[in-house]
């Protein structure tokens, strides 16, 4: 039996969905808190582990937590860890904010647990601290880029563009059409940087050092021309009025509603994306394609990638054998068909044994060309450097609004990186 209700978390939490599993014998026993970002497939995914663990393990109750993504969501995850009120059990990112969580002091190490063995390397390396790994995938690899609608690009005969040129060309023709050409969203600050981080494959092609120099302090955004590309794209976009008229308001739900359903042409989005279509936008699923950010030549064309985030366990859980049980659960073939059948494939798993359906989404088959044999790809500067602003995300809402210029927008971002540096105590800052 489940039960779920809504309940008031205050001070370092917020808004919670409680999901709790009860039945009359298990394997396993006891109780875990769960705390997820609220986007719609995270709750979906969430829910159908936990139903499936708990209907193998009647004995065991796990409470669903719900938090807010972007800066607001990074704030309550680093306030509980400091506080020692984290969740038994949460998802969160890998790369460079996880190194930002102190992992060494906060996380539960799960180096040498059985389900580790079928992880790959690629992915460890960006959950590792001090020699430990604390973090299980929890999702498909990701690639950063732009979700296009299908019928818009058939019903004005585009091509699929491979330079920023024909972007902007394809827009153009969208908006004489009379529709929205680019979708921002910037009610929900995070989805504004998107421009800017998964145009990082075009830096690397024109600086390959870019991301050994950024982290020495020997390279910036603002005296980069390649790097400044992401910040004038953006400024681009919006100074030739190809923005929805609501960008400033809309949310990410918005967005790929007008993008699944027509209502936009374009949406610069992670492909976590597509698993939120499938959930909420289902009948749509099949309208919706997905491209590389575009660069300045066609003979670098590349998409830039995301790791996936992961699940961690908290040091200063209670119940730590049952929640390394649930968490090699996640991370098992099972937890990642419960997945596909949950939200939907969205991209390529990093556990072994966890396959594919042959009957992916459009957006999913244009992406993984991308990472086979042959395919151009490279990691997000997340993955590569340990140095992310935490205000990339305010910046980038005032480059893409008209507030501030590009030049100005990646100066004010090098400062913000400087101070988080500085904060890890890197060398050279």
């Amino acid at each position: 039996m489940t039960k779920t209700k809504l309940f008031a978390l205050m001070g370092a939490s917020t808004l919670g969905l409680m999901i709790s599993a009860n039945a009359v014998s298990a394997q396993q026993s006891g109780y875990l808190s769960f705390l997820i970002d609220n986007g719609p497939q995270s709750v979906a995914v969430a829910e159908a582990w936990v139903a499936a663990y708990t209907e193998k393990n009647p004995d065991v109750t796990i409470d669903i937590e719900v938090r807010p993504g972007g800066g607001e969501g990074d704030n309550i995850v680093k306030t509980r860890l400091a506080t020692g009120a984290m969740a038994d059990v949460f998802f969160y990112n890998s790369g460079s904010l996880f190194q930002a969580i102190n992992p060494t002091q906060n996380l539960l190490p799960v180096t040498n647990e059985p389900w580790q063995e079928g992880v790959q390397e690629s992915f460890k390396s960006v959950v590792s601290a001090g020699g430990e790994v604390y973090g299980t995938p929890f999702a498909p690899a990701m690639g950063g880029g732009i979700f296009y609608n299908r019928g818009i690009y058939e019903e004005l005969g585009l091509e699929i563009p491979t330079t920023w040129e024909e972007f902007m060309a394809n827009n153009e023709k969208i908006k004489a059409a009379g529709k929205t050409a680019v979708i921002q969203t910037y009610g929900e600050t995070w989805t504004s940087q998107l421009f800017v981080l998964a145009d990082f494959y075009n830096v690397l092609a024109a600086e390959p050092d870019f991301a050994e120099k950024f982290t020495a302090n020997e390279a910036k955004f603002a005296t980069s021309p390649a790097a400044l590309r992401g910040f004038e794209k953006l400024q681009e976009v919006y100074e030739a009025g190809y923005l929805n008229a609501d960008f400033g308001a809309a949310t990410y739900p918005d967005g790929l509603r007008m993008v699944a359903t027509g209502e936009g042409a374009h949406y610069p989005m992670l492909t976590f994306g597509i698993g939120a279509i499938a959930e909420t936008l289902p009948d749509n699923l099949d309208d919706v394609g997905f491209f590389a950010q575009p660069g300045d030549s066609a003979d670098s064309n590349g998409l830039t990638t995301w790791m996936p985030d992961s699940v961690y366990i908290a040091k200063s859980t209670s119940s730590p054998d049952l929640a390394k049980d649930f968490v090699g659960f996640i991370g098992s073939p099972e937890g990642c068909d419960i997945r596909n059948e949950a939200v939907g494939a969205t991209g390529p798993y990093m556990i072994a044994g966890c396959e594919l359906p042959s009957d992916v989404p459009p957006a999913v088959s244009d992406m993984l060309p991308y990472f086979q044999e042959g395919g151009n790809n490279a990691p997000a500067l997340e993955f590569l450097s340990p140095v992310k602003g935490p205000a990339l995300e305010q910046i980038t809402v005032e480059v893409g609004s008209g507030i501030r210029s590009a030049a100005d927008g990646a100066a004010l971002y090098d400062e913000d990186v400087r101070k988080q540096a500085q904060q890890l105590g890197l060398a050279g800052w």
